[in-house]
């Protein structure tokens, strides 16, 4: 495992696009918010444009990311949004180049395809956590830079957004599906990535003995139920150590697909003999806690929490 570099105030952060593009608005926005966060935010090459879907080329988008991590400059490379993408990145990606060029790397949705891609090939601890368009609430901001900054001391233990708590919809309180503990390292993201890298070489591997953690978005349950029996059948989902799951937002249905997304929940994860809670503070949300890729953590069940028990950075 190798961490990357504590981040400080006034550091250099590229900020690239290696998946879909954002408006002008929405770009500066994203500068604005890093900026805000004490860093200092430059735009990658390519990162403001547009080609479909997409922010530019494969090829471009590669350039960007290789350009990031090659620059001694930069110490963060961090996503201004996910969208679409990034699997298509994997083939070409230099690893050797992120793995001898260690940074913060942050992001989450689409960029789950680079997080465990890169965190299986070189080691790396990247950041599932916000883009630079998020919104960068107090819970937000104080998750992002306690962990990316080094200013908490493990065990640091994440509870769920007191703002989440208030809500009405159901998908945004905890629920638990299986109690107890786990621990073990940290991994997953978005969960219609993590189930179309099934069957490529960057499909999640040695599973055994980790926390899961999966998020998704606008996904009704039954393809919800039809990403998790994939990776059922693809994986020994049974080896995991525990599956913490965040919020399965679904905007004005949210209330109407609380029970029926519950019931798949226990359906596909809740027979496995391993502690599983769903309704955590990540994902598709504004109040979104940071993960860590590698690192060693606890999940309690029963009590809705996430603790990390080591640092992130070095």
């Amino acid at each position: 495992m190798i961490k990357p570099k504590a981040l400080k105030k006034g550091d250099k952060v590229a900020v690239v696009a290696p998946a879909s593009g954002v408006s002008k608005e929405s770009f500066d926005r994203a500068l604005e918010n890093l900026s805000s966060l004490g860093f200092d935010p430059k735009a990658a090459a390519h990162a403001r444009g547009q080609k479909g879907f997409l922010s530019g080329t494969d090829a471009e988008r590669l350039v960007d990311l290789h350009d990031s991590f090659a620059d001694k400059s930069v110490k963060a490379v961090w996503c201004v949004r996910g969208g679409g993408g990034c699997p298509r990145l994997l083939p070409s990606l230099d690893f050797d180049l992120i793995r001898k060029n260690p940074k913060v790397f942050i992001g989450f949705s689409d960029i789950t395809a680079l997080h465990v891609a890169i965190s299986q090939r070189t080691g790396l601890v990247t950041f599932h956590g916000p883009v630079g368009t998020s919104n960068y609430t107090d819970y937000t901001r104080g998750h992002v830079l306690e962990l990316l900054m080094n200013t908490a001391r493990p065990p640091i233990v994440i509870e769920p957004s007191p703002e989440n708590l208030k809500k009405e919809a159901t998908l945004f309180h905890p629920a638990t599906i299986k109690g107890g503990r786990a621990t073990g390292e940290l991994t997953g993201g978005n969960l219609a990535l993590l189930a179309s890298l099934c069957g490529t070489p960057d499909t999640l591997k040695n599973i055994a003995g980790k926390i899961l953690f999966i998020e998704d978005i606008n996904e009704p349950p039954y393809r919800v139920d039809r990403m998790l029996t994939q990776l059922r059948q693809s994986l020994d989902l049974r080896s995991a150590a525990g599956f913490a799951l965040g919020v399965f937002e679904d905007g004005a249905n949210a209330s109407k697909a609380a029970a029926p997304l519950l019931d798949v929940f226990r359906d596909r994860l809740g027979d496995l003999g391993v502690p599983v809670v769903s309704g955590l503070s990540f994902g598709h949300i504004a109040e979104n806690m940071t993960l860590p890729y590698g690192i060693k953590a606890e999940l309690d069940a029963d009590k809705a929490t996430l603790t990390l028990l080591e640092s992130a950075v070095s």
